[in-house]
């Protein structure tokens, strides 16, 4: 019987976590309801320590697809039933689990891997699809909060960056932060990048080259007001030390020389190790000792104040993206900040180095030998017409594509090692990263733009609504390969960065999955262009065959769609053709 909850449920997004719970709650519950039944006999029923035990997986492989989508493996029943005889109750709950953005089941067994499930293919491609997918492709939830993406790369120390003097590491960094941004705005966060660069300064001209939009103030602009007001409260501050205190050491990290006597007479010196022990911060350094105020760290907090300054919210999270070699440096400033009297949440996303084996190269070299391979590769594959404007822009969104995949495609606290040999080259073809998936996003335009070149023509109607098409026509393992792995799971993966935002405690440091969306491009490429190698989409323009076609246009619509939100993350526009 079809009720109003039915209706609701039916209507709701799918989403893998649901569906894992459903099916886990239908293995607890069947579990327990037996203990009861057969409480006298020992052994039927065994209960594991915890129930945090992952009961399913989801397969994802094309290999397992092909006989299941989801598996409690025979590990698993072993703990739960006595020899893993799984009762005929539970697998009547599994088969008609149900609930707001469960996947449909189509059936179930036992097999020597453990129980496996399979979903209901032809019911989730209408579910997913007929609507056109726009719910798949941002976030589930909106979220709420500011957070200021603070890159000390960025700051002076005392003079501006320039793109000569950065290095790869903190380059790494900086588009970590512009990717960190980009993820979190998605899911409803205000964000606020700092710190203000001069505007038309080589830096900035440098990072919008590579695509990133950063913040900058005009020429006559200060912000001394701020921090004379920091310096005010530095001064005033209860972890100040006192001239009594300064025989002590001051704070500098490994290396750092003793002030010789008489220097810095009359300066500010923190006693930031109380800082975080008296507020009971967790992960700082124990070497953090006593801090003498330069103007430069005053500076650097004036730029963190003004971040904050339009907050609407109470609290507001503050996430210092720097590399290991500047992490200590970045302590320092951050329990300097709570000294002055910040109450804000801090945390350090902390990036591996950048290695490149037998060269040194600054940021400004790097680009540069990215971007002539870059032009090589495509004069040679596509010969005199790359010529003028248009050429120039797809060179350089190439360009930013390719480095930020091979700085970001990595867990962020691992090094990158990269490949710069000259003679190396990047390459228009083959699974390599940012240009691969810039190129299949591409063909993806060229389809559509084909179609519709075909509807002119009078060759192919238009696309009629879902609601008229038989989605039962998707029987390809890559097509369901494509919704399953990607474009019901990407909503998912968007909302990652924030909720590990929210994680109370866990130190100073936080652990975002920063390569995700990377690698998931990647993926979806190699998959992507595997299907669409084998099949050929726009087909004879026979009526009998427009359905089948109509349902693999609407897959690849959503996928083209999926590619354009996953970009925006990475502020890479989309190219239309290559």
């Amino acid at each position: 019987m079809i009720t109003m909850d039915n209706i609701e449920e039916s209507s709701s997004p799918l989403r893998i976590t649901a569906t894992v719970r459903a099916l886990s709650s239908a293995l607890r519950d069947m579990r327990a309801n037996a203990h009861d039944i057969d409480r006298r006999r020992d052994g039927d029923v065994i209960f594991p320590e915890t129930e945090k035990e992952k009961l399913w997986f989801k397969e994802s492989s094309a290999k397992n697809l092909r006989t299941r989508d989801f598996l409690s493996p025979s590990t698993m029943l072993n703990t739960l039933y006595a020899d893993g005889q799984v009762f005929p109750a539970v697998m009547t709950r599994i088969l008609s689990v149900s609930g707001r953005g469960v996947l449909p089941v189509a059936g179930g067994e036992v097999m020597n891997e453990g129980l496996r499930v399979r979903v209901d293919r032809a019911a989730a491609f209408k579910a997913v699809l007929e609507g056109g997918a726009t719910e798949y492709l941002t976030p589930a939830a909106q979220r709420q909060g500011c957070v200021v993406l603070n890159c000390p790369a960025l700051h002076p120390k005392p003079d501006p960056p320039t793109p000569d003097s950065l290095t790869l590491g903190q380059l790494r960094t900086i588009l970590l932060a512009d990717h960190m941004g980009g993820l979190l705005k998605s899911q409803g966060f205000t964000v606020s990048m700092c710190p203000l660069l001069p505007e038309d300064s080589t830096i900035v001209i440098f990072l919008r080259t590579l695509g990133i939009d950063w913040p900058t103030f005009p020429a006559n602009w200060t912000n001394d007001e701020r921090e004379e007001k920091i310096q005010e409260a530095l001064e005033k501050s209860p972890y100040r030390e006192r001239e009594l205190e300064r025989g002590r050491k001051t704070s500098g990290g490994p290396g750092r020389k003793k002030a010789d006597k008489g220097e810095n007479d009359g300066a500010v010196r923190i006693n930031l190790k109380r800082v975080f022990q008296d507020e009971g911060l967790l992960g700082y350094d124990p070497s953090l000792g006593t801090y003498t105020v330069h103007r430069d760290s005053v500076s650097h907090l004036a730029q963190l104040v003004l971040a904050t300054a339009d907050s609407t919210v109470a609290m507001v999270t503050a996430l210092h993206v720097t590399s290991c070699q500047d992490e200590f440096r970045q302590q320092q400033i951050a329990m300097l900040w709570r000294a002055s009297g910040a109450t804000h949440i801090q945390r350090h996303l902390v990036c591996g180095p950048v290695k490149t084996p037998a060269s040194q190269l600054s940021s400004a070299q790097y680009l540069q030998l990215r971007r002539g391979q870059m032009k090589e590769a495509s004069e040679l594959k596509y010969g005199d017409q790359v010529e003028g404007q248009t050429w120039d822009d797809i060179i350089r969104v190439m360009t930013s594509a390719t480095i930020r995949f091979e700085l970001l495609s990595t867990v962020h606290t691992s090094p990158v090692t990269l490949d710069v040999q000259r003679e190396g080259g990047v390459s228009t073809k083959g699974p390599r990263g940012g240009v691969f998936v810039m190129y299949n996003c591409a063909r993806l335009h060229t389809l559509f733009d084909s179609y519709d070149r075909g509807v002119e023509k009078g060759l192919y109607p238009e696309i009629p609504d879902g609601s008229k098409l038989d989605f039962s026509a998707l029987k390809e393992e890559g097509e369901w390969l494509l919704l399953f792995n990607y474009l019901i799971p990407f909503s998912e993966l968007l909302e990652q960065s924030g909720q590990a935002l929210d994680c109370e405690g866990g130190g100073a440091r936080v652990s975002l999955k920063t390569e995700q969306i990377c690698k998931f491009l990647v993926s979806l490429s190699k998959d992507f262009s595997s299907y669409y190698n084998r099949v050929h989409v726009l087909g004879e323009p026979l009526p009998h065959l427009f359905n089948q076609m109509f349902c693999r246009l609407y897959l690849l619509r959503a996928l083209r769609e999926l590619y354009h939100s996953a970009l925006e993350t990475l502020n890479l526009p989309p190219i239309r053709q290559l």
